[in-house]
């Protein structure tokens, strides 16, 4: 089994430093880890300071390693002062010990250190977690922060191998009755479902929001569905954007435009899932299969060349690529055949095409009526 090990560092000589959070529970599964997170014990920000650390924390003491720029955060402890996320104050002096810190946190898998010199520090007893493969809560200060919920959802999202204890569940369902998720501020809802969607099976992210009942919170405008939940894993499954995984997340919902400003989800996001609903509405109205040419080949060049307009994929042609591939999650697609035709109107000389106007007034229609005539000779 595989642990987050250090080189000697002369910045953390002295320094009662360990490894946190996701890098011990990764090295545990031997997975790779990205930045690793530290916990400093016993220290102060003067210390830090002048050791050569950079403050950079707002809440609460967080300082950047000089050479690595690494996060090293002050042990610390918190208590509930308010609703929410937000809804906390917190305590860093030189007392705190690393057992406070890591009973602050919010899974087992979650709560285990690791030294300098690469001992585990287990004292919630998350290795023995991570061997059985439990997401499970560190104890009732949980509920005290709405935004585990979310994070819950997408570890299992992410794991999913892991179950959930069901003690855990539960205690997720109280938070959601007495209103703490309602609280939440919608950048976080955002990072967490947009973290949740990009792992490895997005479907049980869901799974957990509608079982504990924090989806009809945080999702207000949401129409879930099992095709919902199938399409989002297979997005997972060819690897599609962020914006396509999004479009498939929503493509049953009604009020869509409420949804993304809900979320606060990013415009590319949005743009993807308004595209995908009107691609769908139109494609029911074109006959891809090209094979030998048929009476309404004039009406599909026509609509297929109006379709191509209306998602403006002579601008964004990789955007409307991706949004082919996304469509093709719901419904088969010849998607070369799409490339091939957005290729020919694209290899247009537009420019030359305009100069056989007759008329300033008729370059639209006469350019227009040349991309017409390339799609046909393709077809």
């Amino acid at each position: 089994m595989s642990q987050t090990t250090t080189q000697p560092d002369p910045y953390l000589k002295g320094l009662q430093a360990y490894i946190v959070g996701g890098a011990v529970r990764d090295g545990l599964l031997g997975l790779p880890h990205g930045d690793r997170d530290w916990v400093v014990v016993a220290s102060t920000p003067e210390d830090m300071v002048h050791r050569g650390f950079i403050p950079v924390g707002g809440d609460f003491p967080v300082f950047l390693h000089p050479i690595t720029k690494e996060e090293f955060a002050l042990a610390r402890t918190e208590r509930k002062s308010g609703r929410g996320y937000k809804g906390f104050t917190f305590y860093t002096g030189a007392d705190v010990t690393l057992e406070d810190d890591l009973k602050r946190r919010d899974l087992t898998v979650n709560a285990i250190a690791q030294s300098i010199s690469g001992e585990l520090i287990d004292p919630l007893h998350g290795a023995q977690d991570v061997r059985d493969k439990i997401l499970r809560h560190v104890g009732p200060a949980f509920e005290e922060d709405p935004v585990r919920i979310l994070r819950l959802a997408r570890f299992a999202a992410r794991f999913t191998d892991f179950r959930i204890a069901p003690e855990t569940l539960e205690l997720c369902r109280k938070m959601v009755r007495l209103g703490e998720v309602d609280h939440l501020v919608p950048e976080r809802v955002w990072q967490e479902i947009a973290r949740g969607l990009m792992s490895e099976q997005p479907s049980r992210m869901l799974n957990i929001l509608a079982d504990t009942g924090a989806a009809a919170r945080v999702l207000v405008d949401w129409v879930d569905s099992k095709r919902v939940r199938t399409a989002v894993d297979s997005a997972s499954e060819l690897g599609l954007a962020l914006s396509s995984r999004y479009a498939l997340l929503c493509v049953e919902t009604i009020d869509l435009a409420s949804l993304s400003k809900q979320l606060r989800a990013p415009a590319d996001c949005g743009d993807m899932a308004r595209l995908l609903q009107l691609v769908l509405s139109k494609l029911d109205a074109i006959e891809t299969a090209q094979d030998e040419v048929h009476p309404e080949k004039n009406e599909n060049v026509e609509r297929v060349l109006s379709l191509m307009e209306s998602c403006d994929a002579l601008r964004k042609p990789d955007r409307f690529i991706g949004l082919i591939h996304t469509v093709n999650v719901l419904r088969p697609l010849q998607v070369r055949d799409w490339q091939r035709w957005l290729s020919a109107i694209l290899s247009l000389d537009a420019g030359a095409a305009a100069k056989l106007a007759p008329t300033p007034q008729t370059i639209r229609e006469t350019v227009r009526e040349a991309r017409r005539q390339a799609l046909l000779a393709d077809f």
